[in-house]
């Protein structure tokens, strides 16, 4: 491997890009990571989401924020980009998801994921350091505990586990975790601002964990370098061009070559490069199933606001996310909040109008609900305190639904766009999120003491669902004709190039994904030979065989790799 520039190229440097990065470091591979976005140390962050700059991702304005938003005909999507990529500006929680998703039969007649992935999942729950309840409590998780009696489903209700490192509120002290090896920790302000960046060093993002120990280890992670083109080498490897992220002009265009790549750019990112890399002609064996069976995790963003809250009413403190509790066996509800005075994403937000409407009822509803109560509703989603005043409501569903992506060539570019896919259709609304929403205004009229309105987003009125969990599109399967990688994340065709990130979720998981992405990623990295030593991995022409590895490593905790045995 020594004609390559580097062992391994790793794009993307998010919760698979950095556990890939740290643990190939530490099989011996000279590993080098791209991360389309900027770096963040924690100063860095916006102070609230009005600073577009440092809050929203839009990079030929000059904005490398860490915020993304991006749109096709089925959804928007919020996804991260930066040094750490979505552990930047998600909301710390770290759920396993239940049995639906690992019996999904896309890819259950594999393996047993549950057993396989279970020390993976314990592997990451140390090193993203999970709290399984966090200790914030005010009158939005009180409300949301009473929704979910009011529901029924009181016995639910539960407190949700977070990464964040909670110690004395704002005190900085020695690293709690891994045994004085990582970086140093502040105690939890519960500002509330977990999703516009933590700037008190809290949150227990990659850049405290897998991305420190890969550096002390020599990665290098090198920002604003944008991955634009990935050939095969005629010798074996492969040729990765990059350009400076976001430039008009002088695009400082790049080369460089690994004998392996692993792919980790999110699913956005990794679905455009591979769609811009198969039209291109460039990988012929890859699987015609790309963009297939991508979810949304069955999601809807919605919430219930005060029309004008009391001064002593700040429904903003604590941590992004802090209970949940299940509508029925399919539908998982989170509250979901911003800091004070990040208001920027109600701009996103409006009344919550009847999902069961045509375009034209939905239309008709809206406008009828806005000319009754002009004031009212213009004030629940933009008027000031908006986030102080307002309860999101994350919902998520197990169900088997999805969109197919595809590369669209436009002005010579190649874009995603997207249609329905298998299953049933990707939902424009869901029936049971509405009613969870509805019963949350009402409470958080008896919790404030003001008139409340339940809100939806601005997509929804026009049939475009929000969803955060943008996932699948290369899914694992069993063959090339079932999935686009198999179950060592290796593309099929071309086993030097491997996909580990939210694109490699084959179902829905009705939870937050980035506990289960880390721990896939922990899993296939555990199964990679170290340099220079015998692949035991069954080749692709071969039935599938579990290998008998444990987790890896946990620095300042655990001593040792294990080595990888064949079952």
């Amino acid at each position: 491997m020594t004609r390559f520039d580097h062992d391994v190229i790793v794009v993307g440097s998010g919760f698979g890009g950095s556990v890939s990065a740290l643990r190939l470091a530490e099989k011996g591979y000279r590993v080098h990571v791209f991360e389309a976005g900027r770096r963040f140390e924690d100063d860095d962050f916006a102070k609230t989401s009005w600073d577009a700059r440092r809050y929203i991702w839009a990079p030929a304005l000059k904005c490398f924020g860490v915020q993304r938003i991006h749109k096709l005909p089925d959804v928007m999507i919020l996804a991260g980009a930066g040094v750490g990529g979505g552990s930047l500006n998600y909301a710390n929680t770290l759920y396993k998801p239940g049995p639906a998703f690992f019996g999904d039969t896309q890819w259950a007649g594999i393996t047993d994921w549950d057993a396989e992935l279970s020390p993976h999942y314990e592997t990451a729950k140390r090193m993203l350091g999970v709290v399984e309840e966090n200790p914030c409590e005010g009158p939005v998780e009180q409300l949301m505990r009473d929704v979910a009696n009011d529901l029924g489903v009181g016995a639910s209700f539960r407190k949700t586990p977070v990464g964040v490192f909670f110690g004395e509120s704002g005190k900085t002290v020695d690293d709690p975790y891994f045994g004085g090896e990582g970086p140093a920790r502040t105690g939890c302000t519960e500002c509330g601002n977990c999703m516009v960046g933590c700037r008190v060093g809290a949150k227990n993002t990659l850049m405290k964990n897998y991305i420190a120990f890969a550096e002390k280890l020599g990665v290098v992670f090198e920002p604003l370098r944008t991955v634009v083109d990935l050939e095969q080498l005629p010798d074996g490897g492969y040729r990765v061009t990059t350009e400076r992220s976001g430039a008009w002009v002088k695009k400082d265009r790049r080369t460089a070559t690994a004998a392996q790549v692993v792919l980790a750019a999110g699913t956005w990112g990794t679905q455009t490069l591979l769609h811009r890399v198969k039209a291109a002609g460039r990988l012929p064996r890859m699987s015609d199933t790309l963009g297939v069976l991508t979810r949304t995790n069955s999601e809807e963003l919605g919430g219930a606001a005060t029309v004008k809250a009391p001064d002593n009413v700040d429904l903003s403190k604590g941590v992004a996310i802090t209970t949940s509790f299940h509508v029925d066996e399919t539908t998982h509800v989170e509250n979901v909040r911003y800091g004070a005075g990040s208001n920027a994403m109600g701009l996103l937000t409006t009344l919550l109008v009847n999902g069961d409407n045509s375009a034209a009822g939905k239309a008709k509803e809206f406008l009828g609900l806005f000319l009754r109560q002009p004031l009212n509703a213009s004030r629940t989603a933009w008027g000031p305190r908006w986030s102080e005043r307002t309860v999101i409501a994350l919902v998520m569903q197990t169900l088997d639904n999805s969109i197919t992506v595809s590369g669209r060539r436009r002005f010579g570019k190649v874009r995603l766009t997207s249609s329905q896919g298998h299953g049933e259709p990707n939902p424009k609304w869901i029936p049971q999120g509405h009613k969870s929403i509805r019963a949350m205004a009402a409470r958080l009229s008896e919790v404030t003491g003001a008139k409340t309105m339940a809100g939806g987003t601005w997509g929804e009125v026009f049939g475009i669902p929000l969803t955060a969990h943008f996932l699948g599109g290369v899914v694992i399967g069993d063959s090339a004709e079932r999935g686009v990688i198999d179950a060592y994340h290796r593309l099929w065709g071309h086993p030097d190039l491997h996909v580990v990130d939210g694109s490699a979720i084959s179902a829905n998981l009705g939870a937050n994904p980035s506990l289960t992405i880390t721990a896939q990623a922990e899993r296939a990295m555990a199964c990679w030979p170290g340099a220079g030593e015998r692949d035991e991995r069954p080749t692709q022409d071969e039935p599938y065989r579990r290998l008998d590895v444990a987790a890896a490593r946990v620095p300042g905790v655990d001593l040792g790799l294990p080595a990888v045995r064949s079952a």
